[in-house]
């Protein structure tokens, strides 16, 4: 009796030993060239790790499923990989980047393989060992020049953007993906920030979770010193069950052409997703 509970235990533990690393990066080897002449397809979506949450109730009801793991999860991801694969870049915030709550699953590129999207690159912000691997992830269909991560200031350290470069190395599109802090004084030093990032660039894209209305981001932020284009004012993304703040944006810069743009109507995680539709100007495809 004794040996069999003893196995037993044996084969649980066993079960839960963390899988090995399988790296931050798809790589470039099988990855296409940057499509200079179409339009890119972007989404930004804080995926909440997978957890479907539909009421506020759910924050303490299934507050658990933030450090436990549960048989749903990968249901909830596959679901959102169904959405994903119609897009070209994808934002990821809220990510798991492989701890016991997520059965050790990398989920930003577990996204990108159920998706189809070759290149993933994962930005761990805040390693807490096998409970939890809070991460950005950042999903493309094309080749960028170069991708590389920032720490963000904060007094609470955990909050991260990823550069990712396309096209002409002298005249580049840039692509910022983050994730913002709460307080606005974090915000205010993180934003001042990503602006020193983007200072010397033409064509620019800022999308995530900014935790704050454009509005605001826009006229009380160092953005104010950029002249990006945010969504309409009633882009509500947040809460997804009752959408009233609209905390999920893509800002792109007036010499990106906005072809189309949307809140996407996908109530699985606390936030919808954002989606935009942009064109490169005409002059840059004579020059790359």
């Amino acid at each position: 009796m004794y040996k069999r509970i003893r196995n037993q235990i044996h084969g649980l533990l066993k079960l839960e030993q963390p899988r090995p690393p399988r790296g931050r990066c798809s790589g470039l080897d099988r990855v296409p060239e940057f499509e200079p002449n179409r339009h890119l397809r972007l989404l930004t979506f804080n995926i909440q790790v997978g957890i479907n949450t539909a009421s506020y109730r759910h924050y303490l009801t299934r507050s658990w499923q933030h450090v436990l793991p549960y048989r749903n999860r990968i249901e909830n991801l596959d679901r959102i990989a169904r959405l994903i694969s119609n897009y070209d870049v994808v934002a990821l915030q809220e990510c798991d980047g492989g701890s016991l709550r997520s059965g050790y699953i990398n989920q930003v590129q577990y996204l990108a393989e159920a998706a189809g999207i070759p290149y993933w690159y994962q930005q761990l912000n805040r390693n807490l060992g096998q409970i939890a691997q809070h991460s950005n992830g950042l999903l493309s269909r094309f080749r960028p020049l170069d991708v590389t991560e920032h720490r963000l200031p904060g007094l609470i350290p955990g909050r991260g953007a990823i550069v990712a470069r396309y096209g002409d190395r002298s005249d580049p599109l840039v692509l910022v993906l983050m994730h913002l802090s709460l307080s606005r004084a974090a915000q205010q030093r993180q934003l001042g920030y990503i602006r020193e990032l983007i200072a010397d660039y033409r064509h620019v894209v800022l999308m995530g979770d900014m935790n704050n209305h454009a509005e605001e981001l826009l006229n009380n932020t160092p953005l104010k010193e950029t002249d990006l284009v945010p969504l309409p004012p009633t882009a509500h993304s947040f809460p997804s069950w009752r959408p009233e703040k609209a905390l999920d944006h893509i800002l792109v810069s007036p010499t990106l052409e906005i072809r189309r743009s949307e809140v996407v109507s996908y109530p699985l995680s606390d936030h919808l997703p954002i989606a935009m539709d942009v064109a490169l100007p005409k002059g840059y495809l004579e020059k790359f």
